[in-house]
């Protein structure tokens, strides 16, 4: 009896912060072209916080999904931006886009409409 009692508290526990955990998801504008844009932008979120990331070629959004009290959407941009991608807020640096392979540097003279949501 005493076991089963723990164990309920230790499941009710672990159900207690899955309710509370700040889970959003945002969908965000990145400038790529390829696969392998494809590749460096989603890797580049694969840090503590992030749940999921997947960013469409042909859309140019990225979705993705995140515990909102350990990284804020713009934290998620700034990652982006340091491996060379251009978000809705924060523009990569020169030399971080000029690191891109070839087929990765994109047009970067369009301007960026935000499709974030709230």
């Amino acid at each position: 009896m005493k076991s089963f009692r723990f164990l309920s508290v230790v499941a009710l526990t672990f159900i207690g912060s899955a309710v509370f955990a700040q889970t959003k998801t945002d969908s965000i504008k990145v400038l790529g072209n390829c696969g392998m844009c494809k590749k460096t932008i989603e890797t580049a979120l694969k840090v503590p916080g992030v749940n999921s990331a997947n960013w469409d070629k042909e859309t140019k959004i990225l979705k993705v999904n995140y515990d909102a009290s350990k990284l804020s959407n713009d934290e998620v941009q700034k990652k982006v931006a340091a491996v060379g991608y251009d978000t809705e807020k924060f523009k990569a640096t020169t030399a971080a886009y000029k690191k891109l392979p070839t087929c990765c540097q994109y047009d970067r003279t369009g301007k960026i409409k935000s499709t974030m949501k709230h």
